[in-house]
C-alpha cells in the first residue's frame, strides 16, 4: 500500500510516496530529471525493499509537481529535497537506518546530501558521471565525497559514464561497490535485475 503526502518546501510542494514494508530501515528514493516516481526502475526498487521488509518512500520534487518540463538546478533540488526529509523526520517517518538513493539526477541529490541528513548508505541508479560525450565534466566529486557506503548501479551502455568508468572514479574506496547491469541510462531493460542488485547491497548493509 503506497500513501501519497503532500509537502510544503521553499519551491512549492513536493510529495512523498510511501510505501510500507517492515522494520528493517527506511529508504528514500529521487527521480531523475526526465522522469517522475513512476520510473520502472524506481518502481520495482520500491515494491521489492518493500517486500523485504523496508519503509520506501519516493520523493516527487517541486518541479515536477508543478508539472514543469525542466528540472530545476541542483541547489533547488537539495534545497526541496532536505524539506521533504525534514518534514518526514518531524512525523516520525525515517526509521534507521536511513538510506537515501535515487536514479540519475536524484542519485546526485542523494550524494550531495547524504552527510547532513544523516545516512546509513547511499544508494545510486543510473549516475550521471558526466554528459553524454563530455567525460571532462565529472562529477566525480559528488561520488567520491559520499562518506558512507555507497552502491551505483549503472547500465553497460550507459551514455553518462560505464560501469568501468563509475569503477574508477571510486578505486581505492573500501564503502564503495558498483553493479553493472543489462541496458542503458533508463535502466528500463531487466528492472528485475537492478532492483536484485539493490536488494543485494541493502541486506549487505543491514547484515554487515
Amino acid at each position: 500500500m503506497t500513501d501519497v503526502h503532500e509537502i510544503g518546501t521553499p519551491h512549492g510542494p513536493a510529495r512523498a510516496h510511501v510505501t510500507t514494508g517492515g522494520d528493517r530501515g527506511t529508504l528514500v528514493l529521487g527521480h531523475g530529471a526526465g522522469g517522475g516516481v513512476e520510473s520502472v526502475d524506481l518502481v520495482q526498487v520500491a515494491a521489492e525493499a518493500a517486500g523485504a521488509g523496508w519503509r520506501v518512500i519516493r520523493v516527487e520534487q517541486p518541479w515536477r509537481v508543478a508539472g514543469k518540463r525542466v528540472a530545476a538546478a541542483p541547489p533547488k533540488l537539495d534545497e526541496g529535497w532536505r524539506a521533504v526529509l525534514d518534514h518526514l523526520r518531524s512525523a516520525g517517518l525515517l526509521a534507521s537506518p536511513l538510506v537515501l538513493g535515487g536514479r540519475s539526477a536524484g542519485a546526485r541529490v542523494a550524494c550531495r546530501t547524504a552527510a547532513d541528513q544523516g545516512a546509513a548508505g547511499v544508494l545510486a541508479l543510473a549516475f550521471p558521471l558526466h554528459p553524454p560525450g563530455r567525460p571532462e565534466k565529472s562529477r566525480a566529486g559528488e561520488l567520491t565525497a559520499v562518506p558512507v557506503p555507497l552502491v551505483v548501479v549503472q547500465g553497460e551502455t550507459d551514455v553518462f559514464g560505464g560501469p568501468a568508468e563509475v569503477a574508477a572514479v571510486l578505486t581505492g574506496r573500501a564503502l564503495a561497490s558498483v553493479y553493472a547491469v543489462p541496458g542503458d541510462h533508463s535502466l528500463k531493460r531487466n528492472v528485475d535485475v537492478v532492483a536484485a542488485a539493490a536488494l543485494s547491497w541493502l541486506d549487505e548493509l543491514t547484515t554487515g
